[in-house]
């Protein structure tokens, strides 16, 4: 019969529940953790079925002796894990619980058996543990303190998993929070351990919280001659033309420096991707490049660097965008009836914009008294308030040329599907034009009418009540209206 029959029932009975509460619960960290109580109560159970057969006064009793308290503190670090994982994780749900992350669930149950161990060995452990300790704390050192530093970190949360922090020299976003080391995800995809005695000695910056959105910055340079309410102005639309930059809270402009060869601005703005923060300051980089350049504000060189600038060639250079753009309006249905001279003369006073993609070069309902030709690229045509595309424009097409000719609003919104360079032809270049040859208004009318008839059976309104004998001539009364031109009764 075996000696200790209770204790080996004891610890079957402890690896019948362990292996109960495992199979029932959802959580994975208590099937994890339950592993030590399960490896527990199995020695627990081999070690009395293996002393149970020996007599109490045979050779074995001596060893059975030695192991009774042994076994005594198996089963109670068996029993008292069992009890916290249970009693602080939730069953059904796969989640760790914010106020008791791993390492203090680890803590407490190291806490509890100290305790039990205590009122097991009485005396005896203090002797035990006042040697272990003086050895232990000497080996241990440098682990000891990250540690006892990761579980102030995890009791105080400067920061979580998921949070981009800063931290002694290393920026990242949290991926783990180890007893030893916090674990960070760098931006260029290595990972960086930073050990928890580090952690807890440098300053954190946390720019998760208390608030996702976090404010960035993007330097430039201008030149002197742009006035700072004209810089403001066109950083405002460079701005706002990158959707990942925050509109609440508000962007803004601060006159940062006098340089030595530009005045320097700071533009601040915020957005709600931390993560992203490169790829937004380079979208705001690009939109604030092409901002600028159709507002013919220049970005200086740096003052070290020495150009000359040859005037013939500069003159040979806008010589043959002119001749380029003549042959752009040559090409355009609109002016194909205008001669050389009356392209030409519209070519001189003509200008070249170049939009990045995505950014909006007409707005519809928006004011307007001039209309683009596309010189390179693709254009969208989308009509609000749904942004439905109704049109893929390319290279030779044009837009907004109604409100070029009668001042009406524009009727659409135009977006540059990839890098556009556009030609812009003003209201006032086409009343010199007309002013010299009154014809023109009446061959322009006509193609645009053609035009308008298009796009209003493209985007299937009502036909127009007036006959088509009479709407050309009612178009070509808008036209000289606007340009100025006296009608003859």
């Amino acid at each position: 019969m075996p000696h200790y029959p209770h204790q080996f029932l004891l610890g079957v009975a402890m690896l019948a529940a362990a292996l109960a509460v495992r199979a029932a619960a959802r959580n994975r960290l208590i099937r994890s953790k339950l592993r030590l109580t399960l490896l527990l109560a199995a020695v627990y159970t081999v070690v009395n079925l293996a002393f149970a057969w020996l007599s109490p006064g045979g050779p074995g009793a001596t060893a059975i002796d030695r192991l009774d308290h042994a076994e005594q503190l198996l089963l109670a670090l068996a029993v008292v894990n069992l009890l916290v994982v249970v009693l602080i994780n939730p069953w059904r749900q796969d989640r760790v619980p914010d106020r008791f992350p791993n390492i203090v669930q680890d803590a407490i149950i190291i806490g509890v058996f100290a305790i039990v161990g205590t009122l097991v060995l009485g005396e005896r452990i203090w002797a035990v543990s006042a040697v272990s300790g003086v050895v232990v704390g000497l080996a241990l050192q440098d682990t000891l303190g990250n540690m006892f530093a990761g579980l102030g970190i995890q009791v105080e949360k400067p920061f979580r998993v998921g949070h981009w922090i800063s931290v002694g020299g290393f920026e990242g976003k949290v991926s783990e929070i180890t007893w030893r080391a916090t674990k960070l995800r760098t931006k260029t995809g290595n990972v960086v351990v930073v050990p928890n005695n580090i952690v807890s000695k440098e300053a954190i910056t946390n720019y998760s919280e208390p608030a996702a959105p976090t404010r960035i910055t993007v330097e430039v340079g201008v030149t002197y001659e742009t006035p700072p309410a004209a810089m403001k102005e066109a950083m405002a639309e460079a701005l706002g033309s990158v959707p990942r930059v925050l509109t609440d809270p508000p962007p803004d402009v601060i006159l940062e420096s006098f340089a030595d060869s530009s005045i320097v601005y700071r533009v601040r703005f915020w957005i709600d991707e931390y993560g992203a923060d490169d790829a937004i300051r380079n979208d705001v980089r690009a939109s604030i490049y092409y901002t600028l350049k159709r507002r013919g504000i220049s970005i200086p060189f740096p003052i070290q660097v020495q150009y000359i600038r040859r005037e013939e060639r500069a003159g040979l250079a806008a010589a043959e965008k002119e001749a380029a753009t003549a042959r752009l309006l040559a090409e355009t249905d609109l002016f194909a009836a205008l001669n050389d001279e009356e392209r030409a003369g519209m070519a001189a006073s003509a200008r070249e914009l170049v939009y990045g993609a995505g950014q909006v070069i007409v707005r519809q309902g928006a004011a307007g008294d001039s209309m683009f030709l596309i010189r390179a690229g693709d254009a969208r045509v989308t009509l609000e308030p749904d942004g439905r595309e109704v049109a893929r424009l390319g290279a030779g097409s044009y837009v907004g040329e109604m409100s070029m000719l009668t001042g009406d609003p524009r009727s659409a919104t135009v977006t540059a599907a990839t890098e556009c360079t556009m030609i812009e032809v003003t209201a006032e270049a086409f009343r010199r034009a007309a002013m010299t040859h009154p014809d023109i208004v009446e061959r322009v009318s006509a193609a645009v009418e053609m035009r308008r008839a298009g796009l209003e059976r493209t985007r299937q309104e009502a036909a127009l009540q007036t006959n088509a004998d009479e709407a050309p001539r009612s178009l070509l009364a808008r036209i000289q209206q606007f340009l100025g031109f006296r009608t003859a009764s």
